[in-house]
């Protein structure tokens, strides 16, 4: 049976890379929000109704698909199974059935 292990790769994205990317993806939302305030202006008539509405669910939608998780480097973290605290040695730095002798 293969056994995968751990690597560095395995791991998520940086905190900072993280909040980097959904501000990115969040801007871009909002930058399409923009363009429909700017065409709502620009049509004429009741059909400026359609961009006024996405201008108006666009903010949720973008806080939402900003804080989705898609990286697909994204996984649990693995760690290793058979980590045992390790006891110290003795004080005497011997064994103390051969000292009594």
């Amino acid at each position: 049976m293969k056994t995968t292990r751990p690597t560095i790769t395995n791991l998520g994205l940086s905190p900072d890379e993280e909040r980097h990317h959904r501000m990115i993806r969040y801007s871009v939302a909002m930058g399409v929000r923009v363009v429909c305030l700017i065409v709502a202006v620009l049509v004429p008539g009741w059909w400026a109704a359609v961009p006024i509405i996405a201008a108006v669910f666009l903010p949720y939608i973008a806080v939402v698909l900003a804080n989705v998780h898609a990286d697909p480097r994204r996984g649990e973290a693995q760690r290793p199974g058979n980590i045992l605290p390790m006891t110290p040695p003795p004080a005497g730095g011997g064994d103390p059935k051969q000292e009594g002798q």
